[in-house]
């Protein structure tokens, strides 16, 4: 079994970025993801990488387009307002197909908010906060070690895809400590990029662009793309808990599948049969997963920090076959897994209310 070391979650993804073969990091200060800027610029220089403090949000996604066009593996990382002000460049990235990896350690909002986690940037992570028809795999982590593994993940799905790829994380993940096993460094050389800029004049130069004027052409780049984005919905997975004889299914991810599996253990010692989808990937979505579940369970419950967002897309998965409740808390206020539990309580007594008038309706 691999060592085991303490670390913080921004720290442990810095960490992970570099294993996976990052040597171009570019970023700007924005808690709660402070601590990965700030491991970067130690860091990177040591393994003959680049970590540049860049003036703004918007000029650190540029020089990460610059770098990616490049051919090298690069990342950038902020919060929320933070990423909100990259979504320009984000398009651009996906536009010109461009591997890189953007990370997202979500505070509470609209509008600078407050510092504390929340999960309210899920409409702006796969919806594609940028102008146009793109999209980006996003996956989302619940543990430090994940924040690791998905992490290397990330940019090996970046270069397969030449598309930008979205960790999303939020404050408690990013600032909480937990052993992780930190796999060996990269080591075979990255995927060849015969598409990259080398400076080259004449007929070895290569242009990157995503400047169509004729809307003939720009159509047909756009059905281009659209056809890699239908080949990454095989990226689409989720973990599933307690599912085998589950009445009510929650469905929750990040941080907050944490609180929900601590809240479905008690309901059980309360003879709440209760289980959880947690989906891994929030693009693709794991609509599968959910769209089975729909067809043997009686109820479903989603919870999120934040006022009800994710809960849209089981909504669709579910398309009616099953009640869709919902419970969120939002502005960096985190739900402890009695309050899931007193939800999952009301939501078993109106199963048992539906039994009663089914039954009676069939005498």
């Amino acid at each position: 079994m691999a060592e085991r070391i303490l670390l913080k979650g921004n720290e442990a993804l810095g960490e992970a970025a570099i294993l996976a073969g990052c040597r171009f990091f570019a970023g700007y200060p924005i808690t709660p993801q402070n601590e990965i800027p700030a491991y970067m610029a130690r860091r990177m220089p040591r393994v003959g990488g680049v970590f540049i403090q860049a003036e703004s949000e918007l000029a650190a996604i540029n020089m990460v387009y610059g770098a990616a066009g490049a051919g090298a593996r690069a990342m950038t990382s902020s919060s929320s307002p933070g990423i909100s002000l990259k979504q320009e460049g984000i398009s651009y990235l996906a536009g010109a197909e461009l591997p890189s990896v953007v990370v997202n350690i979500v505070r509470g909002g609209p509008g600078l908010g407050g510092i504390q986690p929340a999960q309210s940037d899920y409409f702006q992570a796969t919806r594609g906060g940028g102008h146009g028809d793109y999209r980006t795999p996003v996956f989302a982590p619940n543990s430090v070690q994940e924040m690791v593994d998905l992490t290397m993940e990330a940019f090996e799905v970046a270069d397969a895809y030449r598309n930008p790829v979205l960790v999303l994380g939020d404050g408690i993940l990013g600032q909480m400590m937990e052993p992780v096993a930190l796999p060996p460094a990269r080591e075979a050389p990255l995927p060849p990029k015969p598409w990259a800029t080398t400076g080259a004049k004449g007929p070895g130069r290569r242009i990157i662009n995503s400047l169509y004027l004729d809307p003939v052409v720009l159509e047909q780049r756009n059905l281009w793309l659209a056809e890699k984005y239908a080949r990454m919905r095989g990226l689409a997975r989720a973990e599933t808990v307690g599912m085998e004889d589950a009445e009510i299914c929650l469905v929750a991810y990040g941080a907050t599948s944490r609180i929900v599996k601590g809240a479905m253990q008690m309901a059980r010692r309360e003879g709440i049969r209760a289980g959880l989808i947690r989906p891994v990937t929030l693009w693709p979505y794991p609509t599968v997963s959910i769209r089975e579940a729909a067809g043997r369970v009686e109820a479903f419950l989603v919870v999120e920090l934040s006022l009800g967002q994710m809960v849209e897309d089981v909504r669709l998965a579910v398309d009616g076959k099953a009640p869709v409740h919902f419970y969120g808390r939002t502005g960096g206020m985190v739900p402890s897994p009695r309050e899931v539990l007193e939800k999952l309580r009301e939501v078993a007594a109106g199963m048992g209310k539906r039994r009663v008038v089914a039954a009676g309706a069939g005498a």
